[in-house]
Parts: C-alpha cells; structure tokens; sequence
C-alpha cells in the first residue's frame, strides 16, 4: 500500500538523523511497556481491594488481545516486516521471520488503556498516550508499517471494551464469592 509505505518513511525518515531521539525511540519501543506494566502494579498495591478487579481485567484483556486475537490473525496472514521488504537494519532486533500484521504491542497496550479508561478516565488517557508512544516507536525503529499499528490499536480497543462489557455483565459468575 502506498499510503502505508508513504507513512512509514515519513516516521521511520527521522530514525539515525539525531543519535537522543534513537535512544528515545528506542527506549519506548523496548522498556516504556514494562514501565506500564509497572505503573499497573502499583495502582494495584495502593488500593488492593478497589482496584484488583481493574488491574486483572486490564491484563486478560490484554492477554486475549495478544495472544488469542493476534495468534489468530497472524496464523491467517502473514505479512513480512519493513525491514525485511525494504532491506534495511532496524533500530532495535526483531525476528524477521515473525509477523509484522497486526502490532502485538498495540493490541496489548491498547486493551490495557483501554480497560484502564474505563475505570479511570485520567490514568487512562496517560495509559493511551504512553500506548501511542510504544507503537509509533516501532514505526520509527522499523519494526512495524503504520497500519500494524493502527489496526493493532484499533483491534486493542474493541477488545478492552468488548471484554469490559464482559466482565461487568459476567463478573459475578467469574468472580465467585468475592464481596466487595
């Protein structure tokens, strides 16, 4: 698709131009998940008993996004990464035998922000700008085409939502004998 390629080199343009922005990009696209994923722990050990439900539908959400709906994208298309079709040496190592469609990441932090959203709008719009981060540090470090991310972040938030309905019009019966 041109419209993918034409975004590509637009973001992935501005990787080695500025040895910060690198790191930076590099940085967000390695370690700014786990840095969430951290933040998510400690919303749980501040108030164990009102946010453990939040905390763990956040993070099945996430899990089913990425490895229920991903696996099973990915088994049905395969679609090479960047580096692989443009022949170049991405930012940061990523197995060029691996799908690039959809992002792993987006469907995983998406759901998360998403789930965390619906519990708490104002952590939730920091989780969806440090999701957005992540994502488009891939683009830059030329591990994923534009619209990995987008249908990725797209697949994510449905998720989050579809599994947030779930939960809240289920919880009972997954949650048994838990009084709040």
């Amino acid at each position: 698709m041109k419209i993918d390629l034409y975004f590509f080199n637009l973001i992935n343009g501005f990787a080695g131009r500025w040895t910060w922005l690198d790191y930076f990009g590099i940085f967000c696209a390695e370690y700014l998940g786990y840095v969430l994923l951290f933040v998510l722990a400690l919303f749980l050990l501040a108030n164990w008993k009102k946010s453990w439900k939040t905390v763990f539908f956040a993070l099945a959400a996430g899990v089913v996004s990425r490895f229920i709906i991903g696996f099973l994208i990915r088994f049905l298309w395969f679609r090479p990464r960047p580096f692989v079709v443009e022949n170049f040496i991405p930012l940061i190592y990523q197995n060029p035998a691996e799908a690039s469609f959809p992002s792993g990441h987006a469907l995983f932090y998406f759901a998360i922000s998403a789930i965390v959203y619906l519990c708490n709008k104002k952590a939730g719009i920091l989780f969806y700008i440090a999701s957005f981060l992540i994502v488009i540090s891939r683009v830059f470090a030329g591990i994923h085409w534009p619209s990995d991310i987008l249908a990725g972040a797209i697949l994510g938030i449905l998720t989050g939502y579809i599994l947030n309905w779930l939960f809240r019009a289920h919880a009972h019966k997954i949650i048994k004998g838990y009084n709040d």
